[in-house]
Order: C-alpha cells, then sequence, then structure tokens
C-alpha cells in the first residue's frame, strides 16, 4: 500500500477504497501490482512509469491514462519526458491513439501544476 499510495497520491487510493463488492479485487491490484510487480528491483519508477503510459495508451484506457500521467510526474518524469513517451507511442500504438494521450496528458498536466 505504500508504493501505491507514493505512485498514485493519496487521494486517488482514498478514492477507491474497498467495500465489500470490491475488496477483493482491491487486494489483489495492491498485493500484485504494486507490491509485487512495482517493487521489483530490475526497474526504477520512472521505467515502470513510462512502460505504463505507453501500455495505457496502446489498449485505450484513457482514464487510467489520467491517473498515471500524474503519476509519471510524482516518479520523477518531466512534462517534456511524458510528452517524448507519448510521442514514441505514436509510431508504435498509432497516431489517433497518441493524439487522444496528448490531449488526455495535456488536461492533466495543467490540473497537476
Amino acid at each position: 500500500m505504500k508504493v501505491r499510495r507514493e505512485v498514485l497520491g493519496d487521494a486517488h487510493v482514498d478514492r477507491a477504497a474497498p467495500d465489500e463488492f470490491t475488496k477483493d479485487f482491491q487486494e489483489f491490484i495492491t498485493r500484485y501490482a504494486w507490491g509485487e510487480i512495482w517493487t521489483r528491483p530490475g526497474l526504477d519508477r520512472r521505467m515502470r512509469s513510462a512502460i505504463t503510459l505507453t501500455a495505457l495508451i496502446a489498449r485505450g484506457h484513457w482514464e487510467e491514462l489520467k491517473l498515471h500521467v500524474a503519476a509519471a510526474r510524482r516518479n520523477g518524469l518531466s512534462d517534456d519526458e511524458i510528452g517524448e513517451v507519448i510521442l514514441q507511442s505514436a509510431i508504435y500504438c498509432g497516431v489517433p491513439a497518441a493524439n487522444h494521450a496528448f490531449a488526455v496528458a495535456r488536461q492533466v498536466l495543467k490540473e497537476d501544476v
């Protein structure tokens, strides 16, 4: 939970607080995504954030992209680096996806100043 809060921020984690219906899923995410993957020594958080942005763009997960653009900043990526990740994704994920990702990121980066 510590890593999840550090990456996503307390406000998001508190909003996602589990209820009876989502308890098992939230525990699963916390245990495996944040407890097993994000804490592995092989990549730093900056790299994990860049990879996550690309994966979310590729799959068109725009709400999650908003969350992870802000997380990328918390993990040390500059706005220019976030833009470079999106530009790189245009080649591998498609220009329309990158176009939409730039719009999403612009909104988040303006709000998150």
